[in-house]
């Protein structure tokens, strides 16, 4: 039975049993349930999987080298979704602890699969949320790497601080400013649109905006912007038109 087929008491005591299941084993040394709940085909018995490893890992740090070992053991197993469930469970490390786990964003980038590496993505925007200084910094390493894909990854996984700190990623969206390749630069546009529409995100990003080279770019991520203040007016801050105001005042561009 899938995890949402439960009652809301079923899924509560299903999740306390894979808790409690995995910090079993860590404290034995095995990981027999822990391996059927990294691959088990419902994402949701997945999630609270990692979830739970990442619980115990702050709540208990006797298990911490052993839950490490554990997530590396997995991390070369065939099946993509138990790599992509480790790549989880270390994104929840890592909200606080990323040089601990570094590895295996490192790795994962480079999967085979894209599940797992949808997964660095999702991780790279949680923990830059709360923990941005490392990640950030790990991020930046990545903007310049010759696979294009890479640095679209990075790209839109810093998106989330930037969401409320648009000012933490700026420097970084800046370096890609001259990239060539559509996918990066249609991703970078999407991006800083994204950042643009909460209290006081506009007035940063325009600011910033005003320095970069790239001209057409910034031109076409203004255009964004605006568009996202029509798409997300339940969520922005300031109305289309406010938005529109207040670029025009910056930036004297004709077609806006």
């Amino acid at each position: 039975m899938a995890f949402y087929d439960l009652s809301k008491e079923e899924r509560a005591q299903l999740v306390v049993r894979i808790n409690n299941s995995i910090r079993r084993e860590l404290s034995l040394g095995l990981f027999e349930k822990t391996l059927r709940y990294f691959e088990d085909e419902d994402t949701y018995i997945r999630k609270s999987a990692y979830l739970s490893v990442g619980r115990i890992y702050f709540s208990d740090p006797p298990l911490r080298s052993g839950i490490i070992h554990t997530l590396e053991t997995l991390f070369s197993e065939k099946d993509f979704k138990i790599r992509q469930t480790v790549i989880n469970a270390a994104g929840e490390i890592g909200k606080t602890d990323f040089e601990i786990v570094r590895f295996f964003f490192d790795t994962g980038l480079f999967d085979p699969h894209h599940s797992p590496r949808n997964a660095v993505i999702g991780s790279i925007k949680k923990m830059g949320e709360v923990n941005p200084k490392p990640v950030l910094n790990w991020a930046k390493e990545y903007l310049s790497h010759r696979d294009k894909e890479i640095r679209r990854e990075i790209c839109h996984g810093i998106e989330l601080r930037g969401r409320k700190y648009p000012q933490d990623i700026l420097p970084l969206l800046k370096e890609l400013q001259h990239d060539q390749t559509a996918r990066v630069r249609n991703t970078l546009v999407h991006v800083i649109g994204q950042i643009a529409y909460k209290k006081g995100c506009l007035e940063t990003v325009v600011e910033d905006l005003k320095t970069w080279e790239n001209k057409k770019l910034v031109a076409d991520a203004l255009e964004e912007i605006i568009d996202v203040h029509d798409r997300y007016k339940n969520f922005s801050v300031l109305t289309q038109k406010q938005a529109i105001s207040y670029i025009k005042k910056h930036f004297p561009v004709s077609r806006l």
